[in-house]
């Protein structure tokens, strides 16, 4: 199979009602760049990055009490070796014998990153300092209104500079432009929140 289709493959896993993984297929270790003696046993949340947003918590809510069956989200994972991607996860709910949640059923699958796509060079400094502060805003989950607030800035002001890195990174999303600066090595990994390397910025 070519890689791309690969990287973009659904990968499927069976949680607990805990969200603990209990099996999964080969695309969804994969994906996050392990095996299943690795990750099974762990939490669902363990495997995001701590950007997931807290609407993720609530659909899983839902899923416990009956409120729906299904839900799609977008998600930013953790791949080995600090590694993040971006993509979307979709959870369903499987009813027991007593009507009660038995599992959930997780599918994963990744953007399709084409080569074309890829982050700019390591060193190269794209950012200015506000679209620094902002990536970083982003990096955490924060809504544009957050942003604004913290940056004395109008919700259309933040937007602009989302928009303009968006282009710079060549990036879909907001979960795809967060994915891009870490595998560019812009993001600091594993603190929290993440800042942005200072050798990047103008």
């Amino acid at each position: 199979m070519p890689a791309a289709s690969r990287h973009s493959a659904t990968g499927m896993a069976t949680l607990a009602p805990d969200l603990h993984v209990v099996a999964g297929d080969e695309d969804f270790f994969r994906h996050f760049g392990a095996s299943s003696a690795e990750l099974c046993g762990r939490s669902l949340f363990d495997l995001l990055h701590p950007s997931a947003p807290s609407v993720l918590r609530e659909h899983f809510s839902r899923l416990h009490d009956g409120r729906r069956t299904r839900f799609t989200e977008r998600v930013l994972g953790y791949h080995s070796r600090g590694r993040v991607f971006s993509g979307k996860l979709t959870g369903t709910a499987i009813q027991g014998r007593s009507d009660r949640l038995s599992a959930i059923v997780v599918m994963v699958k990744p953007d399709d990153e084409r080569p074309a796509e890829e982050p700019p060079p390591t060193g190269q400094k794209l950012l200015s300092p506000l679209e620094a502060r902002i990536l970083e805003g982003v990096a955490t989950g924060a809504s544009t209104v957050q942003m604004a607030a913290k940056l004395y800035l109008s919700r259309q002001g933040v937007e602009y500079h989302v928009g303009a890195m968006l282009r710079k990174m060549k990036a879909p999303n907001r979960a795809a432009l967060v994915s891009r600066a870490y595998a560019a090595g812009m993001l600091t990994v594993g603190t929290w929140p993440a800042r942005v390397r200072p050798e990047f910025i103008k």
